[in-house]
């Protein structure tokens, strides 16, 4: 039969719809390739470093987002590297969701269609590391971690109990300590001057430890609305909504059952379970195994 430009055109199409399609299939219900949009996991992972994501790990998804089958006993793991739906991802509708995760997958991670309203690629997907499980007792101070896991009765620092229990290392810190005496005295200024009262000198005084430092900013927004509610109840111990704001961060986030306190590795530049709070396994879709670019960072990454 004679070869025309249509007929090879057609060809061409015909296979590129047929690779593109198995993409998919892969991508879906085998692995998945994800490129890391944030420094929230450095100095494990940094930003534009490509990773290979196993996505049956804990059970297959029939469609992006969609109901898991086969999960039972499969559970996340203490420490793993997990690919999760962003609790606070704004929805542009189901279609939208399935053809923009479509495009992602079938251009290996290249084309995302889904954009914020500034340009910027939008984080439906996060990649956290699986700090806390069903049971555990989290609790943050100064940018610590302190842990109660579940079925001990004490609390212990996070690099003391990482270490006695041989988990990774590579959660960090990069804010010096001595900046936050300074952090808390500026949200105690807020709050004084939301309820009209004078400010103290001394408060004045830490908060230009900030004001001085390369952090003029709210470096650690937990840490910060910790004692801005705090300083609300003591200025309001009457109000019952004051001191409810207040107990939250008193108390730490428990971790119920069948749900995970996703963490970045960057503790001091991470949006995660600080913020929305523990996470269900449901909505964990695959597990981080390997960084396959750039070229001088290939590695595994099974041992976190």
């Amino acid at each position: 039969k004679k070869r025309t430009f249509l007929s090879e055109t057609l060809e061409w199409i015909d296979a590129l719809v047929f690779g593109v399609f198995w993409v998919i299939i892969f991508n879906q219900f085998l692995f998945q390739l994800f490129l890391i949009p944030s420094p929230s996991m450095v100095d494990t992972l940094l930003v534009k470093d490509r990773v290979v994501v196993f996505k049956d790990q804990y059970g297959v998804e029939v469609y992006p987002a969609g109901p898991k089958v086969a999960e039972q006993n499969r559970r996340v793991q203490r420490d793993d590297i997990i690919t999760f739906y962003n609790p606070e991802y704004d929805s542009k509708g189901p279609i939208f969701d399935i053809l923009s995760q479509a495009i992602y997958m079938g251009t290996l991670s290249l084309v995302n269609i889904d954009k914020n309203e500034d340009g910027t690629p939008a984080e439906r997907l996060y990649v956290k590391r699986a700090a806390g499980l069903g049971g555990d007792n989290i609790y943050f101070n100064n940018g610590n971690v302190y842990i109660k896991a579940s079925g001990t009765g004490e609390w212990m620092e996070e690099n003391k109990w990482r270490k006695e229990n041989n988990l990774s290392s590579g959660p960090n810190r990069s804010v010096d300590q001595s900046l936050y005496p300074g952090l808390k005295a500026y949200a105690r200024i807020t709050a004084f001057n939301e309820n009209g009262i004078a400010i103290p000198s001394a408060l004045i005084e830490d908060f230009q430890i900030i004001q001085n430092s390369e952090y003029s900013y709210i470096f650690d927004y937990y840490e910060y609305s910790r004692e801005y509610n705090k300083a609300k109840a003591c200025i309001n111990p009457d109000s019952l909504s004051a001191r409810s704001d207040e107990a939250v961060y008193r108390t730490g986030i428990y971790v119920p059952a069948g749900y995970v306190l996703p963490l970045g590795d960057n503790r001091d530049n991470s949006q995660d379970g600080r913020y929305f709070g523990p996470v269900s396994e449901t909505k964990v879709n695959g597990r981080v195994v390997a960084r396959f670019w750039p070229i001088g960072r290939i590695g595994l990454l099974t041992e976190g």
